[in-house]
């Protein structure tokens, strides 16, 4: 059923569109449906906890790689004026099509695109509309929400045109973006406020006080080919301070316990960075 036509009021008809997509974040959307995601409610919840967001009462919130809006719909819960979802890269995939488009390329012994946009190109299903978008129109829809939104490349968003935000959500992007540098300072140049950064790292035993980038060429990390940098929490600030933000402050780093020995195996955790303009 179109999501346009859907009876937001009858939850049968809510759950049954639901099912029929593979969602990433388990969204409630009322009247007892609650979205089977890879990303469950209580591991939700306790990024929530970890990202100590700020009160949003009256805020202007930008979420950037929004996905199914999970933290778009969080924000105008907790009050925020205006939120804006911007994503492009996963609204323009055919998600239930990404097993048969990697078993294609295994079969062809050719690599898939990243960020997999052959798989879009190849199987275009609805020229019309964007297939991975279907699911965050269905939640807005059955939330009655107003957030805002914008199917562009975060990369080429222009202040000027979509505005600057009190609080920017940058979660879970960075590591995907070609040039890590180079996203930061757009980030920043739609920020006024807050950027709350959240992002894929590593640490190497005994150079804890050296930046580094790891860098994943092919899909060494996790085997999936849109991960392309992995910072340590000193180059991650570093390129914090180098994009315009004039203080971070680091709410959850490395883990306590690594081995100082040099040549040991990076350990991976996920950073979590607020930078204040």
């Amino acid at each position: 059923m179109d999501v346009d036509h859907l009876d937001v009021t009858d939850p049968s008809q809510v759950a049954a569109a639901a099912e029929r997509e593979v969602w990433f974040h388990s969204i409630d959307l009322g009247r007892g449906v609650v979205t089977r995601g890879q990303k469950t409610p209580p591991a939700l919840a306790k990024e929530l906890e970890a990202l100590r967001l700020p009160d949003l009462a009256g805020k202007s919130v930008l979420d950037i790689g929004a996905y199914d809006g999970f933290y778009s719909f969080e924000a105008e819960r907790r009050g925020a004026a205006r939120v804006v979802s911007m994503d492009l890269h996963v609204w323009q995939l055919e998600t239930t099509l990404a097993p048969e488009y990697l078993a294609d390329c295994v079969a062809r012994n050719a690599p898939p695109q990243p960020p997999y946009r052959t798989e879009w190109l190849r199987w275009r299903l609805d020229p019309a509309g964007m297939p991975g978008k279907r699911r965050f129109d269905l939640a807005r829809r059955a939330l009655g929400s107003r957030v805002e939104p914008v199917v562009q490349d975060f990369m080429l968003a222009d202040p000027l045109a979509v505005g600057t935000f009190d609080v920017v959500l940058f979660l879970g992007v960075l590591y995907h973006t070609q040039n890590p540098l180079a996203a930061l300072q757009r980030v920043a140049s739609l920020s006024r406020g807050l950027a709350v950064i959240e992002t894929e790292a590593m640490e190497m035993p005994g150079a804890a006080d050296t930046a580094l980038c790891e860098f994943f060429p092919t899909n060494e990390l996790n085997g999936d080919y849109s991960n392309w940098w992995s910072p340590n929490l000193r180059a991650l600030l570093g390129l914090i301070q180098a994009a315009g933000f004039k203080r971070s402050e680091v709410l959850q780093g490395p883990p306590p316990a690594i081995p100082a020995r040099a040549g040991a195996a990076p350990v991976r955790y996920r950073a979590i960075v607020h930078a204040y303009r």
